[in-house]
């Protein structure tokens, strides 16, 4: 089904004014800030992961745009059961599409700030792990 212009806008409206998972998670495994300084919006993106690094809950706190907060909504709707790799293959095209390309088109950034933000934090989360392990190696 094509979603119309204003479609799209509904879906954002929507998610900003009742944001999903608009909380922290005080026992999150990867946790980062994220923001576009210029025009006020910031963001915290909290995820709880399961042994094997698959995502068990995603959360976000933040402040600014509706679409940066709208986008970080709707991303932490789409992270559960997602593994660290397939949300390092995650396309900001899609995120673009999701939201409405004519709608966002001027606001990429705003719009694709979550999922910069997580793949930023999941990168730190798996060189850590990385180095956790070779010291771990080393000293065995």
């Amino acid at each position: 089904m094509e979603l119309s212009r204003q479609d799209y806008i509904e879906i954002i409206l929507d998610h900003h004014d009742n944001p999903r998972n608009r909380r922290k998670i005080e026992d999150a495994d990867v946790e980062a800030s994220g923001g576009n300084p210029g025009c006020g919006d910031l963001i915290v993106m909290y995820l709880k992961l399961d042994p094997e690094g698959v995502i068990l809950d995603a959360a976000f706190q933040g402040e600014g745009c509706t679409i940066s907060q709208a986008g970080a909504s709707m991303l932490t709707e789409t992270l559960a059961g997602k593994s660290l790799e397939d949300v390092k293959a995650m396309s900001y095209e899609n995120v673009v599409e999701e939201m409405g390309r004519d709608v966002v088109a001027s606001r990429t950034r705003c719009a694709t700030l979550a999922l910069s933000t997580t793949k930023a934090a999941v990168d730190d989360y798996m060189a850590s792990r990385r180095v956790e392990t070779a010291a771990r190696n080393a000293s065995g």
